[in-house]
C-alpha cells in the first residue's frame, strides 16, 4: 500500500505522493530525495559480510571475548550489520532529521522504509508484506491482539500455565475490560518427557462452549519445550464446532527454528525481533492474515496506514478494514533501530534459515546430552530436537538456580534464570558459541554439582 500523505496535526500540511515527488528541483539537489537517501544510506553502510563459516558469524558480534556468552536469547548483541545499518540512518538523522524521517515513513511504496522491513519481514516469515505489523516487542505485540480482539462478555481465552507474565497479563487486561475470562490449563505434568499426541489431547479436552481464543507460546522460556504449534492448529482445525482463534507467543522460536510462520497455523503470531534474530534492540512485529487483521480492533493511531489518516481528514470512521499498518502503534519511534530490522533479515537469510537452525540444534543436543551425563542435573527441556529448540533448562541438585548462575559467572560463563514462581538455571547456545565452549560449560555445571 503506497504511503501517500503524512499524519500531522494541521491538514493543511498533508502531503500527497503526488505532490512529494513534484517537489522542486532544489530540495533534490540537497540529496535528500527518496532515491538519493537510500542511495546515501546504502553509500555509509557496508554490504553484507562473508557470512559461510560460524567463525565468520560469530565475528559479526561485538561481545566481550573474555566471557562465554550462553544468554544471549535475552537480548541480542546487534552483529556488525545491523550496527552499520543503524548508524547509517542515524548519521542521515542527525544531518537532516526532517527531510529523512519525512521521506523514509511517507514516501510512496519504492522508497517507503518501514514497508521495505515489511518486505524482509515477510520474505523470511513466508507471507506478504502487508500481513506484518511492526511493533517494539512481544509484549505491545501481544497487546495489540488481544485488546484488539472482538471479545464479548462470557467469552473465555483458554491459555496455559507456562507462559510468562506478558502473555498472562496481556490477556488478563482484554478479558477483564470485555467482561470475559482467562482460564489456564497444564499441557504436560513434566516437559522433558512430554509428547505431541499428549500436549494435543489436554488442549482439546480443556476446551469448552464459551472458549473463542486459544493462547500459547511456541517455546516456552521456563522449560524450554518447544510446542507443535503446526499440529495444534491442525487439530484445532478438525475438532469441528464454533472456529477457534489462535494467538502464539513466537519469539522464542523466530530465528531459532526453521518454520514458515506464515503457513504454520496460527492466527496472530506475535515476536520480538531483537533476541534470536539479532534485530535491532526495541523492535519485533506480529504477522496474521488479511482476514484475521479484519476482525480486530486498532487501539493506538497509526502512521503507516493511509485510509485511517484519510478519514481523520474528511472527519469520518475508515471505510476500508483493520490492516496490519493500522494496527502498528504510530508516533515517533527510533526509527534508525525500526528500519536496520531489514538488515538483520537479510543476515539470516544470507546465513540460511534451514543453517542456523541446524547449528542451534546441534549446539542444544550437545549442551543437553552433556548435562544429562550428570547425576545431579535434571533437564527440564525435552532431549528431542522437535520438541525444543535454543533452550536449555535444568536444575542441579542442592544448588539454588541462582547460585547455579553467580558460580558459572565467576568461571566466565553467562548464564540465566528462568523469571517464573518456580524457577531454573538456563544454557541457550546459539551462533555466538562454539561446540568447545559449549563443552566448558558443561564441565562448569558439573563443578558446580560436585
Amino acid at each position: 500500500m503506497a504511503r501517500k500523505s503524512r499524519p500531522t496535526g494541521d491538514p493543511k500540511m498533508s502531503m500527497s505522493r503526488r505532490t512529494f515527488l513534484s517537489a522542486p528541483a532544489a530540495l533534490a539537489a540537497t540529496g535528500l530525495m527518496p532515491g538519493p537517501l537510500l542511495a546515501a544510506v546504502a553509500a555509509e553502510t557496508p554490504g553484507m559480510p562473508d557470512l559461510s563459516s560460524w567463525e565468520a558469524v560469530r565475528a559479526q558480534f561485538a561481545l566481550d571475548p573474555s566471557l562465554l556468552h550462553f544468554a544471549s536469547f535475552y537480548i541480542a548483541s546487534h552483529p556488525a550489520p545491523v550496527r552499520e545499518a543503524i548508524e547509517g540512518y542515524r548519521r542521515a538523522m542527525d544531518r537532516n532529521p526532517f527531510h529523512v524521517v519525512e521521506h523514509g515513513m511517507f514516501g510512496d511504496d519504492a522508497q517507503n522504509l518501514p514497508l521495505q522491513v515489511q518486505r524482509e519481514a515477510a520474505a523470511y516469515l513466508g507471507g506478504n508484506p502487508e500481513e506484518v505489523c511492526l511493533t517494539g516487542n512481544t509484549t505491545t505485540g501481544l497487546a495489540l491482539v488481544y485488546q484488539g480482539l472482538p471479545l464479548e462478555r462470557g467469552d473465555e481465552v483458554l491459555t496455559t500455565v507456562h507462559d510468562h507474565y506478558s502473555h498472562h497479563e496481556s490477556i488478563r487486561l482484554a478479558t477483564e475490560r470485555a467482561g470475559a475470562s482467562m482460564r489456564k490449563i497444564a499441557l504436560f505434568d513434566d516437559s522433558a518427557s512430554a509428547g505431541t499426541d499428549a500436549i494435543i489431547e489436554r488442549l482439546l479436552e480443556a476446551i469448552g462452549p464459551r472458549t473463542r481464543v486459544v493462547g500459547l507460546t511456541w517455546v516456552h522460556s521456563s522449560t524450554g519445550i518447544r510446542l507443535p504449534i503446526r499440529e495444534i492448529s491442525a487439530a484445532l482445525r478438525r475438532r469441528g464446532g464454533r472456529p477457534l482463534l489462535l494467538v502464539v507467543d513466537g519469539v522464542h522460536g523466530l530465528g531459532s527454528v526453521d518454520e514458515t510462520i506464515a503457513t504454520m497455523g496460527c492466527d496472530y503470531f506475535c515476536a520480538g525481533t531483537h533476541k534470536w534474530m539479532f534485530a535491532p534492540r526495541g523492535t519485533g512485529l506480529v504477522w496474521a492474515s488479511a482476514e484475521n487483521w479484519a476482525r480486530l480492533r486498532p487501539i493506538i493511531p497509526s502512521f503507516t496506514d493511509l485510509g485511517q489518516y484519510e478519514a481523520w481528514l474528511e472527519d469520518r470512521e475508515p471505510s476500508t478494514p483493520t490492516n496490519a499498518n493500522r494496527m502498528s502503534p504510530g508516533g515517533f519511534h527510533a526509527y534508525e533501530h525500526q528500519w536496520a530490522m531489514a538488515a538483520a533479515f537479510r543476515m539470516h537469510q544470507r546465513i540460511g534459515r534451514d543453517r542456523v537452525a541446524a547449528r542451534i540444534a546441534a549446539l542444544n543436543t550437545q549442551c543437553k546430552a552433556g548435562l544429562a551425563q550428570n547425576p545431579k542435573v535434571k533437564l527440564h527441556t525435552p532431549a528431542s530436537a522437535d520438541l525444543s529448540a535454543g533452550l536449555v533448562v535444568f536444575e542441579v541438585e542442592g544448588v539454588a538456580p541462582a547460585s547455579v548462575v553467580e558460580q558459572l559467572l565467576a568461571k566466565g560463563i553467562i548464564a540465566s534464570t528462568s523469571p517464573y514462581a518456580v524457577t531454573y538455571a538456563r544454557l541457550a547456545p546459539s551462533l555466538v558459541n562454539t561446540p568447545e565452549q559449549v563443552d566448558q560449560a558443561v564441565r562448569a555445571v558439573r563443578e558446580i554439582s560436585g
